[in-house]
C-alpha cells in the first residue's frame, strides 16, 4: 500500500469508527448510572456562592444618591465589625521610645506599645531629617513576610518615604518579626509551615468563642493610627495608609473602620471577593483574618471594605501576574469587575477621579514600580505641592535586631505578654456554656431533609448470602450521598440497621470477609456512606494554576468557604447524616428494626449533632473522637480539623451537653481523643461525661462484635 492510499485508508478507518461512537452515544448506557458524586460539594457552594453575588448586586445597584451610598457605608462598618467579633475598648497603650537610629535623611525611634492590655506591638517610626514638621504621617502595614517590618522591600518603603518627608510608623503584625507566637528552639523562628499559619492557628480557636484574628489585627492598625496620629510632629488631617499583600488587605479593613487616613494605597491586596460571577469552588480563601465567616448571606464581601473610604483618594495597585502566580484564576477578573462598580460610587459622590487603579506585570512583591506609584500617589494628595518622584532615594539595609524594639526578638518572652491563643483561652474562659442545647440548627446551617425520604437504589448485586445495594440518597440541592447497603438474606428484627460513617470513607471494608459483609452475616442490615468532602464525596480540583489549586485543594479550604457562604461544613454533613437516616427507616429492609449509628474520627462531631436531631436514631457509637469544642481552646499545638468548628459554639452547646441531650437514648464513646488526637483516659473521658446516658470505654472496638453488640 502506497503511503497515500495508507493516509486514505487510515482516514475511512477513523471516521468509520467516530461515526461508530457517536451511534452508539445515542443509547442510553447499559450499566450502573452512577453520578460524578466529586462535583456535589463544588456544585452546591456555587449556588451558594452566586445567591451571595446576586444579592450584593442588587444591593449595590440601588446606590444612586449620596444618601444611600452614606447608608451603605454606614452597614459595612457596621457588618464588618460584627463579622469579627465587634470593636474593642480603647486601653492604655503605654507607648515607649526603647531606642533611636540616626541615618541619612531620616531618624528611626524604636517604639512599644499595647493595642490591649499586655499585647505588645514593636514598631519602627521614620522620622525625616532636614524637613520642618509638621509631617504628613504614613502607617505602613507589612505582608505576611516572616521577619514583619525588617522584610527588605518593606525597608526600602518606609525609607523612601521617609526621605520624602513623611513620618512612618511600621510596626509589626501579630505572628510576624518580634510577634511570633509559636517559636522553634531559636525564639524568633516560627515553628509552623508559616507567618500564615501563625495568624489561622490562633484564628480557628477564637472562631468558637465568637472572636476572630481579624479584629486582633484591625485593632492592631486602629492603635498605631492612634499612636501616629497623636505624634507631636505629624498633621493628623495628612495621614495616609498603605500596605501590600497582607499589609494592604488589613490597610483596607482599618480604612473602613477609621476616618482618619486622608488617602489609602494598596499593593496586591486579597480583593477577590468570594461570591462572584462563575465561582471557582473552594475560591480564594485566605488566612483566617482575611476570610470573614456568614459574610455570604448578607451580601458582604471583600470589596466592601472599600466602600467607607468613598471618596477619599484610593489606588489600588495589582501584580497582574497574580490571576496565575498567587491568588485565585478569579483575582484579576473580579478585581475589575468590582473596582468599576466603586468606580460609579465615586462618580456619583463627585470625585471619579479620587479613584484608580494601575498594575505591574512583575510577581507578587512590592516591586520599584509599584513603590514609585505610592510615593507618587500621597505627594499628591497628602502635600499642598507634592512633587514628581521618579527615582527612589539611596537604600541602605538594616539587619532584623537592629531594628529589634524588643531585646531579643520576641516581644510575648521579653516583656511576658499575652499570645493570640492565652487570648482565646481567655474568652472561653468568660463564656458559661449552657447544659440545654440552643440554637444548634441555626448556628450549623443545618437542613432538615423532606418526610418520607427515599434512597435510590441504583444496581443490586450478590455476595454469599447477602444482596449489596449500590444507592445514593438525596440531601441537600444538587448533593447526593452515595453508600452501599448490605441486606441479609434472612431477616432479624432483633438485629438493628446500622449506619456506618468513617473518616476514611465507605470503601476501606466493603469486601467479602471485611467488616460490613461479616456485621450483615451476622444478620444486620449495614449501610456504609460518604457524607460531603470525603470519601467518593470528596471535592474536584478547580479550575487554575496547578501550584495555587493544589494549595487550596484540602478539606480545610472548602470548610473556609463553607463558614463563609454560611452553611459550615460540619452542618452540611450532618444535614446528609439525617438524610441517610430518613432514607434507611424507609428501606424495606430496615422494617421493624431499631437504627443505629457509629462513626469514626472527626465524623463523630456530626455524628453526634446528628444523632440528637434524629429522634428515631436508637443510639450512637462514637469510636476515636473529639472529647469537646472547649478542649480545642485548652491546647495550643491542636490538630482537629477545621471541617467541624462552628462560630461561636460555646456560647450556645458543646459536644458534652449535646450528647445529654440525647437521654434517656445511649451515647457509647469509644476510646475519645483530646484536640492534638491523643487518646485520653476512660477516667478523664468520664469527668467530662458525667451523664447517664453516656457510656466511656477505652477499647476503640471497631469491630464485628462490638458493633454487632449496638
Amino acid at each position: 500500500m502506497n503511503p497515500v492510499t495508507r493516509r486514505q485508508w487510515m482516514a475511512v478507518a477513523a471516521g468509520g469508527a467516530l461515526a461508530s461512537r457517536s451511534a452508539s452515544a445515542q443509547r442510553p448506557y447499559p450499566g450502573v448510572n452512577y453520578r460524578d458524586y466529586t462535583k456535589c460539594l463544588p456544585d452546591y457552594l456555587r449556588d451558594l456562592s452566586t445567591r451571595a453575588y446576586q444579592k450584593r448586586n442588587r444591593d449595590l445597584a440601588s446606590l444612586t444618591t449620596s444618601a444611600k451610598i452614606s447608608a451603605r457605608q454606614h452597614w459595612v462598618r457596621e457588618t464588618f465589625w460584627t463579622l469579627v467579633g465587634g470593636a474593642p475598648e480603647r486601653t492604655p497603650p503605654n507607648a515607649r521610645v526603647v531606642g533611636s537610629l540616626d541615618r541619612s535623611g531620616y531618624r528611626l525611634e524604636k517604639i512599644i506599645y499595647e493595642s490591649r492590655p499586655n499585647f505588645h506591638i514593636p514598631a519602627n517610626l521614620y522620622i525625616p531629617a532636614g524637613v520642618q514638621p509638621p509631617f504628613p504621617g504614613v502607617l505602613f502595614q507589612m505582608g505576611h513576610s516572616a521577619n514583619g517590618k525588617a522584610w527588605e522591600v518593606y525597608q526600602r518603603c518606609c525609607q523612601g518615604l521617609a526621605r520624602l518627608g513623611y513620618l512612618v510608623l511600621a510596626f509589626d503584625p501579630m505572628g510576624q518579626g518580634e510577634r511570633i507566637y509559636y517559636p522553634d528552639s531559636s525564639g524568633v523562628r516560627t515553628r509552623l509551615s508559616s507567618a500564615d499559619d501563625e495568624h489561622t492557628m490562633p484564628g480557628r480557636q477564637l472562631l468558637l468563642t465568637g472572636g476572630t484574628t481579624t479584629q486582633l489585627q484591625v485593632w492592631d492598625a486602629v492603635r498605631s493610627l492612634d499612636y501616629l496620629a497623636a505624634h507631636p510632629l505629624v498633621d493628623p488631617k495628612r495621614l495616609g495608609g498603605t500596605g501590600q499583600s497582607g499589609g494592604a488587605m488589613l490597610t483596607s479593613m482599618l480604612a473602613c473602620v477609621d476616618d482618619r487616613l486622608a488617602a489609602i494605597a494598596l499593593a496586591s491586596s486579597n480583593t477577590e471577593n468570594i461570591a462572584l460571577a462563575d465561582f471557582n469552588p473552594p475560591g480564594s480563601t485566605d488566612d483566617a483574618e482575611q476570610d470573614f465567616v456568614g459574610s455570604g448571606p448578607l451580601g458582604f464581601d471583600r470589596f466592601d471594605l472599600l466602600y467607607p473610604i468613598a471618596p477619599k483618594p484610593l489606588l489600588v495597585l495589582n501584580s497582574a501576574k497574580d490571576f496565575y502566580g498567587t491568588y485565585s484564576p478569579r483575582y484579576i477578573s473580579n478585581t475589575w469587575e468590582e473596582f468599576q462598580k466603586l468606580e460609579r460610587i465615586y462618580a456619583v459622590l463627585g470625585h471619579k477621579n479620587h479613584l484608580r487603579m494601575a498594575d505591574t506585570p512583575l510577581p507578587h512583591g512590592l516591586s520599584y514600580s509599584l513603590r514609585l506609584e505610592i510615593y507618587n500617589w500621597f505627594e499628591q494628595w497628602l502635600k499642598p505641592s507634592g512633587q514628581k518622584i521618579d527615582k527612589e532615594a539611596p537604600f541602605k539595609l538594616e539587619k532584623d535586631e537592629t531594628l529589634w524594639a524588643s531585646p531579643t526578638g520576641n516581644t510575648a518572652r521579653d516583656f511576658h505578654g499575652v499570645t493570640p491563643f492565652r487570648l482565646a483561652q481567655q474568652r472561653a474562659a468568660s463564656i458559661k456554656t449552657p447544659t440545654q442545647v440552643s440554637n444548634l440548627e441555626a448556628s450549623a446551617g443545618i437542613e432538615r431533609p423532606a418526610a418520607n425520604l427515599r434512597a435510590s437504589i441504583l444496581s443490586t448485586v450478590p455476595s454469599g448470602d447477602l444482596q449489596i445495594q449500590a444507592m445514593e440518597v438525596p440531601s441537600s440541592p444538587k448533593i447526593w450521598v452515595p453508600a452501599w447497603a448490605f441486606v441479609p438474606a434472612k431477616r432479624q428484627t432483633d438485629k438493628p440497621a446500622i449506619i456506618l460513617i468513617e473518616q476514611g470513607g465507605r470503601n476501606g471494608r466493603w469486601a467479602e470477609g471485611e467488616l460490613y459483609q461479616s456485621l450483615a452475616t451476622a444478620g444486620l442490615f449495614v449501610v456504609a456512606a460518604d457524607v460531603r468532602g470525603m470519601g467518593d464525596l470528596t471535592p474536584e480540583f478547580g479550575r487554575g494554576n496547578p501550584g495555587y489549586m493544589r494549595a487550596h485543594q484540602g478539606e480545610e479550604d472548602f470548610a473556609w468557604a463553607s463558614l463563609i457562604l454560611g452553611k459550615p461544613l460540619v452542618g452540611q454533613r450532618v444535614t446528609d447524616i439525617l438524610a441517610l437516616v430518613e432514607a434507611v427507616s424507609h428501606h424495606p429492609a430496615a422494617e421493624g428494626r431499631r437504627i443505629v449509628l457509629a462513626a469514626s474520627g472527626s465524623i463523630t462531631v456530626p455524628a453526634l449533632i446528628a444523632a440528637a436531631l434524629a429522634k428515631n436514631i436508637d443510639n450512637v457509637y462514637l469510636a476515636q473522637g473529639l472529647v469537646s469544642y472547649r478542649n480545642i481552646l485548652e491546647i495550643e499545638n491542636y490538630t482537629h480539623p477545621l471541617s467541624n468548628f462552628l462560630p461561636d459554639i460555646l456560647k450556645h452547646t458543646d459536644l458534652p451537653e449535646i450528647a445529654a441531650s440525647m437521654a434517656p437514648r445511649r451515647v457509647r464513646i469509644a476510646g475519645a481523643v483530646d484536640a492534638a488526637n491523643r487518646k485520653l483516659t476512660v477516667e478523664a473521658a468520664r469527668r467530662i461525661y458525667q451523664t447517664g446516658n453516656v457510656e466511656c470505654s477505652a477499647e476503640v472496638g471497631w469491630t464485628v462484635e462490638r458493633l454487632g453488640a449496638l
